[in-house]
């Protein structure tokens, strides 16, 4: 996609001028990151783009703490990029990490979207296993989240 190219050169430029001139402003750089990384996911480039959002995430892990709205969402972006690689053990893994942390009142909450959206994709990788694992447990525990999910967007 020439757009997607286009777009990954300037933000790329954003990047080397931010690192080079204003290394202070982390918010502006992880902006950029981000930015990119959305590129080279829409490039194909889906490696690439989970080891910088890897980054990313543990970056702001580090600034702002796990609990954080932030780090929450940008966790949340690793397990759908894990997703799309088929990396399905990792993302369940991860999803159940970021799950208490996000539902927690002091983070994002039980009916804020990006809880419900963790839920959602937890849930699809306990019903929709491509592994071998496709347990009665599992079943049970997507049929409730899900459940729980539908119930708070009512």
């Amino acid at each position: 996609n020439g757009k997607s190219e286009a777009a990954l050169r300037v933000f790329e430029a954003v990047l080397a001028w931010s690192l080079k001139y204003n290394r202070a402003d982390e918010e502006t750089i992880i902006g950029s990151k981000c930015n990119i990384a959305g590129c080279l996911t829409e490039l194909g480039r889906q490696d690439e783009a989970l080891a910088l959002t890897r980054e990313i995430y543990a970056k702001q892990a580090a600034l702002l703490g796990a609990s954080h709205e932030n780090t929450i969402i940008d966790g949340h972006n690793v397990a759908g990029l894990l997703m799309v690689l088929e990396r399905w053990d990792e993302a369940k893994s991860l999803l159940r990490e970021l799950l208490p942390r996000a539902a927690a009142r002091r983070s994002l909450g039980t009916e804020h979207e990006v809880t419900l959206n963790i839920s959602e994709r937890l849930s699809w990788l306990l019903f929709f296993p491509v592994d071998a694992e496709r347990t009665r447990d599992n079943l049970l525990e997507a049929e409730t989240i899900i459940q729980d999910v539908v119930q708070r967007r009512r």
